[in-house]
């Protein structure tokens, strides 16, 4: 009954030349719709990572049948594509009154693109092997830009570009998969403990008890800064 009231809903649509909203019966589910499958898949990709993404369990989530996805994505792949790239939107800094200088602008760029990959585990490991959509080209472009307009040579630019990228992802992925407990590390530094004689600096560090994560991104991004900052 719902099909046959849509489909002459959408006719009706078409003769007096306006786009009127699908029916939908009482309890069901909201229309399909390309943003309902990427938000889903999402939700998806973060419940049970990459493996868990399947087309049969994407459309069970969303109380529709396979075959319907894809009158809205040519394949899993597209899937992926789209789900990774909705997570990599850059909104930008909030509205300041006085602008922090090309470097408050970069560590706010990375630190953004980190926290919204840390949000998304599975991002980090997925978009190297993906197609680049335009929430991260612009991310990229912006990035660019800042670099460029700071002094930072043409010549020089795909460099800085790239090792910025190389400090996020590492970064990122050594969060996300180094996530031992407080006992774990107190172990892990014990037994460095009794081989000290062969790793006298780690040891005398206390590396492996040291879980500032943000704190060692935004230094060593500062590292970074200072090596990118032009020279006068």
């Amino acid at each position: 009954m719902a099909a046959k009231r849509s489909g002459a809903q959408s006719k009706q649509s078409q003769r007096i030349g306006v786009s009127l909203p699908p029916v939908q019966e009482p309890g069901s589910e909201p229309p399909l719709s390309l943003e309902r499958i990427v938000a889903t898949a999402v939700e998806l990709l973060d419940a049970q990572g990459v493996d868990g993404l399947k087309m049969r369990r994407l459309a069970d989530r969303l109380g529709s049948g396979v075959m319907s996805l894809y009158w809205h994505v040519a394949n899993k792949e597209e899937v992926f594509d789209l789900a990774l790239d909705s997570v990599l939107e850059y909104r930008g800094p909030p509205q300041i009154v006085e602008s922090p200088g090309w470097r408050g602008d970069v560590v706010h760029m990375l630190e953004d693109w980190r926290a919204s990959m840390l949000r998304h585990p599975w991002s980090a490991s997925l978009l190297p092997c993906r197609e680049l959509g335009p929430n991260i080209l612009s991310r990229l472009e912006l990035l660019s830009k800042t670099l460029s307009r700071a002094g930072v040579a043409d010549a020089d630019l795909n460099v800085a570009i790239w090792s910025l990228w190389n400090y996020v992802m590492g970064a990122t992925i050594t969060r996300a998969s180094f996530d031992l407990s407080d006992d774990d590390r107190a172990a892990a530094q014990q037994r460095l403990t009794r081989l000290s004689e062969h790793y006298p600096t780690i040891e005398r560090s206390r590396l492996l008890l040291d879980n500032d994560w943000d704190g060692a991104f935004r230094k060593g991004l500062d590292f970074l800064l200072d090596g990118l900052a032009p020279r006068q």
